[in-house]
């Protein structure tokens, strides 16, 4: 497993709770705002050659064995074999069975891992990762770099990237990329929950739902994404980006 050549220093690890702490001193607003700059621009410079990614959200807490492991190691070698690059949050559980998906395939696998108090480790099947400080810059770079989402089974981490992501694609803020929800058994009590309350209240319409595709086969997953990637946003097999020398990459 390649590690990250700038990781954030472990001092750094309550950055955020500062940062959303309320006002504080105007120079400390200030160097705080430099430094989740400098995390954009760290995050932009080690994913920019990663390739056309699918992202994988998933919760970190199935592990080898389970039915949901299983089933995500399946997605994440398929998306490999349709030459996809496989992104997830780079942690243990779905995330480690999506990059161990693509290790199979030999595909390529990158995390996006985030600094916690309990420091969560990088799965051992990533051929890149980079270490954040701060989830809202995570978001973005799962989200920037990605023609399609696929969320499996997860809880409040899970939800909280799935909305945020679903609103980005609602309001046009990025393209209708594909949001597939697998397996059915998880997701459609939720979304039954959803048609009852929130779609019975008037909150959201029905065409919201039509931003949701609700599949139980990784194969029939991986063609949708290809076939939309590929028709819809015009994808196709070229050259990844070069490497500058005057860039230092």
């Amino acid at each position: 497993m390649k590690t990250d050549e700038s990781t954030p220093p472990k001092s750094a690890a309550n950055e955020e709770r500062k940062l959303l702490s309320g006002p504080r001193p105007r120079m400390l607003e200030f160097v705080h705002a430099f430094r989740v700059f400098l995390e954009f621009i760290r995050g932009f410079r080690k994913l920019h050659f990663v390739g056309p990614c699918v992202t994988v959200f998933g919760s970190a807490r199935f592990k080898d064995g389970h039915e949901y492991y299983a089933l995500t190691r399946e997605v994440g070698k398929g998306l490999a074999d349709a030459g996809f690059t496989v992104m997830t949050g780079g942690g243990p559980g779905i995330m480690e069975a999506a990059n161990r998906g693509a290790r199979d395939a030999g595909g390529v696998s990158v995390g996006c891992n985030i600094q916690l108090p309990q420091e969560q480790q990088p799965n051992a099947y990533l051929d890149s990762w980079i270490l954040f400080q701060h989830f809202f810059v995570r978001k973005v770079m799962l989200v920037k770099y990605s023609y399609a989402f696929i969320a499996m089974p997860g809880g409040f981490g899970t939800l909280d990237e799935i909305f945020e992501t679903i609103v980005l694609i609602q309001t046009k803020k990025i393209k209708d990329f594909p949001m597939i929800l697998m397996p059915s058994g998880f997701w459609n009590p939720i979304l039954d929950a959803f048609r009852q309350t929130l779609f019975e209240r008037g909150t959201i319409d029905a065409v919201d739902f039509s931003l949701l595709r609700v599949i139980d086969s990784p194969d029939e997953a991986v063609r949708q994404i290809l076939g939309i990637a590929m028709g819809d946003f015009g994808l196709t097999y070229v050259p990844r980006p070069k490497r500058r020398w005057f860039f230092f990459e």
